[in-house]
């Protein structure tokens, strides 16, 4: 996709701040951070979410997410860390291409995650359940 902001970084041609890259995966720090240290790490060929990965490119996303984790949580002496992932514009995608945030967390450090909540009625649960195990990938 040729007007990607992601695909415009890895491709060079808008600047960004890398933590890691290789053939397949770019870490770069988010322009907009959280908290200082905040990390999007994005697979480098243009998908829009991380449900439309390939096997092999989610395992590899799924790996340099976990070593990015880690060495955010070291060099911000953070005391643990989020790892976020929208998908699509209604859960606040902004940019369509697959990609998670990392970001460093400390005690008290003020940034807030509105979890709205929903109550299963009597039988509910259990017919959720069913459903979701029907729609299980084989």
């Amino acid at each position: 996709m040729t007007d990607c902001v992601f695909c415009r970084i890895v491709r060079g041609q808008l600047p960004a701040e890398k933590i890691f890259e290789n053939d397949r995966i770019l870490a770069v720090l988010d322009i907009n951070p959280l908290a200082l240290g905040h990390v999007l790490v994005l697979p480098k060929e243009h998908f829009e979410t991380v449900g439309d990965l390939p096997d092999e490119l989610f395992a590899e996303w799924s790996r340099r997410l976990r070593d990015v984790a880690r060495a955010v949580v070291s060099a911000a002496n953070a005391e643990g860390y989020n790892l976020l992932s929208n998908n699509r514009k209604c859960s606040g995608q902004a940019i369509p291409h697959a990609h998670g945030h990392v970001v460093p967390r400390r005690t008290g450090d003020g940034i807030k995650f509105s979890w709205a909540t929903a109550k299963y009625r009597e039988g509910e649960s259990a017919a959720w359940g069913e459903r979701l195990r029907k729609a299980f990938p084989r």
